[in-house]
């Protein structure tokens, strides 16, 4: 019975020494709180972390992300799985449509520089930016424009490729006109001014400021995943799904770099959300990538 007993707190200490701490974080910026959700385990600890981004107004908690932090903690590794804050305070969950959006392309590189740095000043040596869908073009415009020696590498799963022509094209399918006429609009009016009944990104009829309008409408190349990772000096790693709708002709458009910093894999089967056991195939790619660094 001791025996017994013995054994099984042996093997609850094994469970329990996985991790060290799984919980929400936050910080402040902006008179706003943004928040996080952190998972250290003992193998890694703050030293080596990855920094994950999600996509289009969604958030830490979807399936994708949780997946992630869940098969790098198997692994021994710690992650940091922020929610962009989109100009809310404390967000969480998808982005509610009937609130208006006051939020730009660009801030999620602010947001995404503030919890790098706050990974520096608790210790982190290796931080490895991780994003998903749009979240990949605002993570490499952050690694572009900074250089922090604690950022090693970046590693992108189905991140936004978007062409001038498929960004037109994209907001004509889903709505059934032209932006052109409500991006002009936009410009004549003061960025805080509202612009009210407007289709935006995936919002039917909302409110959205002029400001963000332009933010999201105007093309950029930096919408465009690939374009940027012509220009990245650090180690990257692109996965695309070879069923993947959302971000189609993605490989096409990344064949088209020339850059010896990147490699990708395209995982087959796999749609814009790796569900199930394709991220068990990220996971292994993942690695062998980080072998290499």
């Amino acid at each position: 019975m001791r025996r017994s007993f013995l054994t099984l707190l042996f093997s609850l200490s094994l469970c329990l020494s996985e991790f060290i701490v799984a919980e929400e974080v936050t910080l402040k910026h902006k008179n706003l709180e943004l928040n996080a959700n952190l998972i250290l385990t003992d193998e890694s600890g703050y030293e080596k972390i990855f920094l994950i981004t999600h996509g289009t107004l969604a958030h830490n908690a979807m399936e994708i992300i949780s997946s992630w932090q869940e098969l790098l903690s198997d692994e021994g590794i710690s992650s940091l799985a922020i929610n962009l804050s989109l100009g809310l305070h404390n967000r969480h969950g998808m982005y509610d449509c009937p609130v208006r959006h006051n939020h730009k392309h660009a801030d999620a590189a602010d947001e995404i520089g503030l919890w790098a740095n706050w990974l520096k000043e608790k210790g982190s040596k290796e931080i490895i930016l991780a994003a998903h869908s749009r979240g990949g073009s605002q993570t490499v415009m952050y690694s572009n424009q900074n250089s922090m020696p604690e950022v090693k590498a970046q590693i992108l799963i189905a991140p936004q490729a978007t062409t001038e022509t498929a960004h037109i094209e994209s907001y004509k399918k889903r709505y059934n006109k032209d932006f052109s006429p409500i991006l002009a609009k936009a410009k004549t009016l003061k960025p805080d001014e509202t612009l009210h009944n407007t289709d935006f990104i995936y919002c039917e009829n909302t409110s959205v400021t002029a400001a963000s309008f332009i933010s999201y409408y105007e093309y950029s190349s930096d919408f465009n995943t690939p374009v940027l990772l012509q220009q990245t000096t650090l180690p990257s790693l692109v996965f695309i799904g070879s069923e993947d709708t959302t971000v189609a002709g993605l490989g096409q458009e990344l064949d088209k770099i020339s850059n010896n910093n990147l490699q990708t894999i395209t995982i087959e089967g796999a749609d814009h959300f790796f569900r199930d056991l394709y991220m068990d195939e990220v996971i292994e790619g993942t690695l062998e990538f980080l072998e290499g660094l």
